[in-house]
């Protein structure tokens, strides 16, 4: 979660700084698939950063952290609560000689409660949460969402937070603490899970592609695939079942409404499918879209990636890092009239800016940082 919710920032033009350990550096350098032995998982969530290593359970190493905390505007830190206080570098031990931080804390369960001090990862929150038991066919097991989404919904809501506590420093001349949890934030992605349990008693469960609300509102069969069909209203369900020379349909008892389509799923869902198993999933997308009805095929990653709208939008970027060669990242899906942003770079190296950023912001020599290089501080 931290080091993407750095990234986001980073594309939208901050300068970041990633602290790293020494000799070993973010877990992620390790996570594969690797081209010539750099790591595709952190490249994808690192890139534009500066990278350097700083030993911070080292008096020198603590002292060098504490200076450039008083230089900086944000500070991002993912470890679980109570590390860093025990650093003595937590927000309140930062606050009294950069009072204009902004600290950014982001953890599985947060700064306060009972699991405050648990581990976690991706998985254990998408079940801890409810989203796994939500995910998947109806009639299988929980599925976990096929990206870490506990970590990137937590890094979104991060740098929110953080937008919105440097808008209220502008006003103040103050920063503040953001607290963001894994679990917090996927309880903020349930939609209407809570209000439907809440409303009606029931707990969700698992529908597949189908939605709990709209109908019909999921993926079918085509004679040589499969298309996803939206039909959020009455008039798109008339259009479409015109489209098909199925009006009948329409005026149906069990389908002439919303809330009677979504009540009688599993009959209107054996009707369209035996009516769309029949023609290819490209004449559906053809037709589809001259009537006005949402639609769109299940792409693999590899479709998506040579999709124009995809292209036209700028959503895969090259990117050519010095020792893996060319890759290819997600793009910035914030697009800015004025100022946009811009994936200046590949991830950094494990240290490599170690010496420039030293230099640069505290006026160290590099004879200084080759010494610390030496005791293992950097």
């Amino acid at each position: 979660a931290g080091p993407f919710a750095g990234m986001l920032l980073a594309d939208l033009g901050a300068q970041v700084i990633k602290v790293e350990l020494p000799g070993r550096g973010d877990d992620a350098r390790e996570f594969g698939p690797f081209a010539n032995g750099v790591s595709g998982y952190f490249a994808s969530v690192n890139r534009g950063k500066r990278s350097i290593t700083l030993n911070l359970k080292s008096a020198e190493g603590k002292a060098i952290f504490l200076r450039l905390a008083e230089k900086a505007d944000v500070l991002i830190e993912n470890y679980r609560p109570g590390v860093m206080e025990r650093l003595g570098l937590d927000y309140e031990s930062l606050r009294p000689t950069n009072p204009r931080l902004i600290y950014a804390a982001v953890s599985g369960f947060g700064q306060s409660g009972p699991y405050s001090h648990r581990p976690a990862y991706d998985a254990v929150i998408q079940g801890m949460s409810g989203l796994m038991s939500i995910t998947g066919d109806e009639d299988g097991l929980p599925a976990r969402v096929g990206v870490s989404i506990g970590d990137l919904s937590a890094a979104a809501f991060a740098v929110i937070g953080v937008l919105a506590a440097l808008h209220q420093r502008d006003r103040t001349g103050t920063g503040q603490m953001v607290d963001v949890a894994m679990l917090d934030s996927l309880i903020a992605l349930l939609e209407n899970a809570i209000s439907r349990y809440s409303i009606t008693g029931e707990v969700p469960g698992r529908l597949g592609t189908r939605h709990p609300s709209i109908t019909p509102f999921q993926a079918f069969d085509t004679a040589d695939g499969q298309v996803v069909v939206a039909i959020g209203n009455d008039q798109l369900f008339s259009s479409f079942c015109r489209l098909v020379g199925e009006e009948q349909l329409a005026t149906d008892p069990r389908f002439c409404s919303n809330s009677l389509r979504t009540g009688n799923h599993a009959d209107l869902q054996e009707e369209m499918g035996a009516i769309i198993r029949r023609r290819p999933t490209a004449w559906w997308l053809e037709h589809l879209e001259r009537e006005g009805i949402p639609s769109g095929p299940i792409n693999t990653v590899a479709d998506m990636a040579h999709d124009p709208q995809v292209n036209a939008r700028e959503m895969i970027q090259e990117v050519m890092d010095p020792v893996a060669g060319l890759m290819h990242m997600a793009g910035i899906p914030i697009k800015l009239s004025d100022t946009p942003g811009a994936v200046v770079g590949p991830a950094p190296a494990l240290g490599q800016h170690t010496e420039e950023v030293l230099g640069e912001l505290l006026g160290l020599s590099a004879e200084k940082v080759a010494g610390l290089r030496e005791r293992g501080v950097v």
